[in-house]
């Protein structure tokens, strides 16, 4: 007899992952196993929902119709247990959450391990990366992301703390090459570039209420971690805009120096997005509070 909500639970990852052996693997499954998921539901459905080759699936119409209400009836049981579960006071079950790389690393995860051990019966996964990842098809809670609000109605997005953005080089750097004076000197020197950013090399900077937007030519290092654009920085390759909460140990110690200070950068934010259906899940309003509480007290000492 076929086990219903297993059935639907497979049939909406082998959409979201794209293949019967992702989906194995994601619910630590035999490919077998997943496969006979999907033959029962088609039998008992008398329809064919996924055409399958030796190397590739296409999904039917019929398929991607009955998709989209099996997530929508699975995020709502979802929702109603954990109504339940966590009605008690005590915070128990699985978190996962993606940071990206560089703030992860020095905000993120101290934050993390700190709501840990307020705790002791939740469960993290953390997955550290400067993609956008998605967060239905990765299965995902939360999503601690640079930028702007969220334009998907099929997510929700609270705000974390704005980031101030520092223009700087290393004062060795500058010893060689001297300072900019304005957003146009940019031209004439190298500026890291962060591959990931929506215009990498477009830098926008504002006085009073001018603003000017920079174009700026191609760089010689270019890299998808902040981190990695700060060592660059620091052994005096160019200069980078990034958060100063990245680099305020340098700055303070002079081995990286600040530039055009009378210009300002556009100003980021962190924001915590998550999928419309989380909303009511209080590990997810929990751990968004005890984010933004930790985030805050952190950037406002830096």
């Amino acid at each position: 007899m076929m086990d219903k909500i297993k059935a639907l639970t497979v049939f909406r990852r082998v959409i979201e992952l794209g293949s019967f052996k992702a989906a194995a693997e994601d619910l630590l499954l035999s490919k077998a196993a997943i496969s006979k998921n999907i033959n029962q539901l088609e039998d008992y459905l008398q329809a064919p929902l996924i055409h399958r080759t030796t190397r590739k699936m296409h999904v039917t119409e019929k398929g991607k119709q009955y998709y989209h209400q099996v997530r929508n009836i699975l995020d709502e049981l979802n929702t109603a247990d954990l109504s339940i579960i966590e009605s008690s006071n005590q915070l128990r079950g699985l978190i996962k959450v993606s940071v990206p790389m560089s703030a992860g690393l020095l905000l993120i995860n101290p934050a993390v391990c700190e709501f840990m051990k307020e705790h002791p019966e939740i469960s993290v996964e953390l997955l550290m990366s400067d993609q956008y990842l998605d967060l239905v098809e990765q299965g995902l809670d939360v999503a601690i992301r640079g930028g702007g609000p969220l334009k998907s109605s099929s997510l929700k997005s609270r705000k974390i703390h704005g980031l101030d953005l520092v223009l700087c080089a290393s004062a060795e750097y500058v010893d060689i090459h001297g300072q900019p004076s304005e957003p146009e000197s940019l031209y004439t020197h190298n500026c890291l570039m962060y591959s990931l950013a929506l215009s990498p090399r477009q830098w926008v900077f504002r006085q009073d209420n001018e603003v000017r937007t920079i174009d700026l030519p191609p760089s010689s290092y270019v890299v998808n971690n902040g981190l990695a654009l700060k060592q660059a920085a620091r052994a005096g390759l160019g200069i980078l805009l990034t958060p100063k909460l990245f680099v305020a140990k340098e700055l303070q110690t002079g081995e990286l120096v600040k530039l055009m200070p009378d210009w300002q950068a556009e100003k980021h934010a962190l924001y915590a997005v998550y999928p419309f259906h989380k909303e009511q899940s209080k590990n997810v309003r929990t751990f968004i509070d005890f984010i933004i509480k930790y985030v805050t007290k952190n950037c406002e000492n830096a």
